[in-house]
């Protein structure tokens, strides 16, 4: 989906890719809100969930919902999960993501959104986003209702 944003650049988003632990997820169980919005935003784009599966659970909470799960499988997550942004094209790429992590993912993606939510945001990740927001359906709506987006990023 083409957003144009005013004085800042037009974005061509074909992925969202999500960190899972303190962002879609609160020690390894999914956010009630999420099924709900993948499957909203799949009907737009790719959504894609990157994540070390810590608690082992994410493909069983996932199950159903309209998303691709990447599991991390390197030590280098941060490395693994900015590799993966550019094998989908960064470019074309959103990246959610709470973690220090997740900073060179959402710097290299097109758009990086921080969440800060319960577990909080590490300031690495938050340095390397464009926008910040308290919550993952904060977040993923923007994509929803990219009016949202344009007025927190247009100069």
């Amino acid at each position: 989906m083409v957003i144009d944003i005013p004085s800042h650049k037009t974005l061509d988003i074909r992925h969202i890719v999500c960190d899972y632990n303190g962002t879609i997820a609160k020690d390894g169980k999914l956010l009630e809100e999420v099924p709900e919005l993948f499957h909203k935003l799949s009907e737009r784009y790719t959504v894609h969930v990157v994540t070390a599966d810590t608690f082992g659970s994410v493909e069983k909470e996932l199950e159903g919902t309209d998303a691709n799960i990447k599991i991390l499988t390197t030590t280098n997550h941060t490395k693994e999960k900015e590799d993966f942004v550019q094998l989908l094209g960064a470019d074309r790429c959103a990246a959610v993501g709470n973690g220090s992590n997740d900073a060179d993912m959402l710097k290299s993606s097109a758009i990086g959104i921080s969440i800060v939510g319960g577990e909080g945001c590490s300031t690495r990740a938050l340095m390397n986003s464009d926008l910040a927001c308290n919550t993952v359906r904060d977040a993923l709506e923007l994509f929803l209702y990219p009016k949202r987006l344009i007025a927190s990023l247009r100069r």
